[in-house]
């Protein structure tokens, strides 16, 4: 099966013209939940200009001088290498900091680590462990902060996962996200930008791994806002039922190793193989935000299969952090 872009369908919201309601307001990403619709697409349309831009070898220079701070607490391929290379597209400059190289958190309080950044850097991007971390470090500096992912959130990850699903399927509204496995920091985005642009989103977890309460309360108030669904179900054939996008991420986040092994009892009927993916509308595409563990929350066939996109989906953090750079840090 091949999914060709997104044209024009009749009466679908057209992002590759999108006409802002207002201005971009906004000072940090810190979650997705402090964005309005309208802002997160202004985010995903300039993504995907940027998108068109770079594959066209069209120079963008829109942050010619400016120099981000990159704060790694944890290790990441696409974080690191979709910041540094997309700093680097648009002219400006990216500097890599280990949590051993800064002494953010432990000699140093995070409030001073953010006023002294502050006055070196134009923006702080942040991988880290506690979501107080990256709104301290904003609250306290005085450039742009960008949460990179946490143990709660993952505003970037979901941002390409919805520009991804535009792309394949040219609208949100009246489709159905699956979300299968952990509610974990990425179950959490995308409960928030499903429910924000107005895509239903079941999750089928295991008794015991429930989306955060707080969360699930303010995305099932954003989905009423918007008309759309929002399910938690322990049924994984209920929640992969007549779904447009199925996504699963690994049983295990990193500092959850102990968990291991239990975790696997647990999560095994919610593993995306073909019997369960049959479920989901005959065009369904599979997401998975990576690295996966092929065997264990996805079968070979299904995440290296027709309806995969996991590899556009890693594509696009490139381009949408891109216009989030731009958008924060102009």
């Amino acid at each position: 099966m091949q999914f060709s872009q997104y044209q024009d369908n009749e009466g679908s919201l057209d992002l590759y013209n999108y006409q802002a309601k207002s201005p971009f307001s906004q000072k940090h990403l810190l979650s997705l939940q402090d964005y309005s619709s309208d802002e997160i697409c202004q985010v995903l349309s300039l993504g995907l200009k940027l998108k068109n831009q770079q594959r066209n070898r069209i120079p963008h220079k829109l942050l010619e001088g400016k120099i981000l701070a990159m704060i790694f607490a944890k290790s990441s391929t696409r974080t690191r290498v979709s910041f540094e290379v997309g700093m680097t597209q648009l002219g400006g400059t990216p500097l890599f900091l280990s949590s051993s190289d800064i002494q953010l958190g432990r000699g140093e309080t995070i409030a001073d680590t953010a006023r002294v950044l502050s006055r070196y850097v134009d923006g702080i991007m942040i991988r880290t462990y506690k979501q107080s971390d990256v709104e301290e470090l904003a609250k306290h500096g005085s450039v742009p902060v960008i949460n990179a992912l946490t143990d709660l959130l993952h505003p970037c990850q979901a941002l390409a996962d919805m520009m991804t699903i535009y792309e394949a399927k040219g609208d949100w509204k009246g489709k159905k996200l699956a979300f299968l496995g952990d509610g974990n920091n990425m179950a959490h985005s995308l409960m928030i930008a499903c429910s924000k642009l107005g895509m239903d989103f079941s999750i089928g977890c295991p008794e015991g791994y429930e989306p955060d309460e707080e969360i699930t309360a303010m995305a099932k108030q954003n989905a009423l806002s918007r008309g759309s669904s929002l399910e938690i179900t322990h049924n994984p054939e209920k929640a992969a039922e007549k779904a447009d996008v199925v996504y699963t991420d690994v049983w295990s986040s990193m500092g959850q190793e102990s968990e291991s092994e239990e975790r696997k009892k647990a999560f095994a009927p919610y593993q995306v193989n073909s019997s369960l993916f049959a479920l989901a509308k005959s065009d369904a595409i599979f997401l998975h935000c990576l690295p996966a563990q092929r065997g264990e929350e996805v079968t070979a066939d299904i995440i290296d299969g027709p309806h995969s996109l996991v590899f556009d989906q890693a594509e696009n953090r490139l381009h949408v952090q891109k216009a989030v750079l731009a958008l924060l840090m102009k």
